[in-house]
């Protein structure tokens, strides 16, 4: 087969946890038999105004709610913690779920009183960011950690050591992102990016890992992205644009271009060009008419993919 078998997931919101509450175990069977991959949560400690949910509770609530179900943080802000605890946090997640988490960070920046919030320099979160993945990657291995840096000094172990290790993906599209993916990463949570751009964004995480001597790396770069789910693109379009400028506050058109709207025939149809420059990851931030029928439609989207994948062909020109 060509290369990695597609995996689909659902990005769940705070007002998504919050209406399904005490029924978490019904919201995992339902992704897992769809035959959908992962379930990713978001991280915010004050955001617009004070909102938020830890990524790594909502995290690990949902491994627990279900045996087989594996979910991912999009984007973890890592900036805001000290690196020890988190990887306390993880170590004992790879206890209770090992094999089903794979732990997606970024910079923030969004909200600048979040990071002030937290005693930290806005202008600061990237070296920050960075600094603490490095911590990270040498707590994880159990040994004895050594370390005086810029921001952190660690004199310790964290153990036992994850087993498996916990995939890292690193989120942005900056070069600096870039860079850190490659250097510090096992994958790249990209947004907001055309098919070319990521392809071309690939090559340079490649290239980053290699000034950094690492070798055989098992990517797995994954696209985010905001898709909205309807009968026709009309309605879905109209469905996606009330919420995402109710997000973001910023007019629908700066964003349509990297949000397919439709049925999932029609999403597809806008991925395929993904698959050929190698993409074989999907994080849907869905809109739908509920997250149940999203769950439907994102494991449509990924049956459709998967048999553009394994036969070519049948895709449309």
């Amino acid at each position: 087969m060509p290369g990695d078998p597609v995996r689909v997931g659902i990005v769940l919101r705070e007002q998504d946890l919050t209406a399904w509450s005490g029924r978490l175990r019904e919201l995992a069977e339902r992704a897992v038999a769809a035959g959908v991959d992962h379930l990713t949560v978001g991280d915010h400690v004050s955001f617009a105004g004070g909102h938020g949910a830890d990524g790594l509770i909502q995290a690990a609530a949902l491994l627990a709610a279900h045996p087989d179900l594996k979910v991912q943080t999009g984007v973890y802000l890592l900036a805001l913690r000290h690196p020890a605890v988190v990887a306390r946090q993880l170590a004992t997640i790879a206890q209770l779920a090992p094999a089903r988490f794979t732990f997606g960070v970024g910079v923030g920046g969004d909200d600048p009183s979040e990071l002030e919030l937290c005693g930290i320099d806005p202008r600061e979160r990237g070296a920050r960011t960075s600094e603490a993945l490095r911590c990270l990657r040498l707590l994880s291995t159990g040994e004895q950690v050594d370390f005086e840096g810029r921001f952190f000094r660690l004199h310790g172990a964290i153990r036992p050591a994850p087993v498996p290790p916990i995939p890292i993906l690193v989120g942005g599209r900056s070069d600096a992102a870039l860079r850190r993916a490659g250097r510090l990463g096992d994958g790249w949570l990209a947004l907001w990016i055309s098919p070319r751009r990521f392809e071309e964004a690939s090559l340079r995480i490649e290239q980053s890992a290699a000034e950094a001597n690492r070798t055989g790396v098992a990517w797995q770069h994954a696209l985010q992205l905001w898709a909205g789910f309807g009968a026709s693109r009309s309605q879905a379009r109209e469905r996606l644009s009330r919420a995402m400028q109710a997000a973001y506050s910023l007019p629908f058109e700066r964003f349509e271009r990297y949000a397919p709207c439709g049925p999932p025939a029609a999403i597809a149809e806008a991925l395929t060009p993904y698959l050929s420059v190698g993409c074989r990851r999907f994080n849907f931030v869905p809109e739908a008419a509920s997250v149940t029928a999203a769950i439907a439609a994102v494991a449509e989207v990924k049956a459709l993919l998967t048999e553009r994948w394994l036969n070519p062909s049948s895709a449309h020109p």
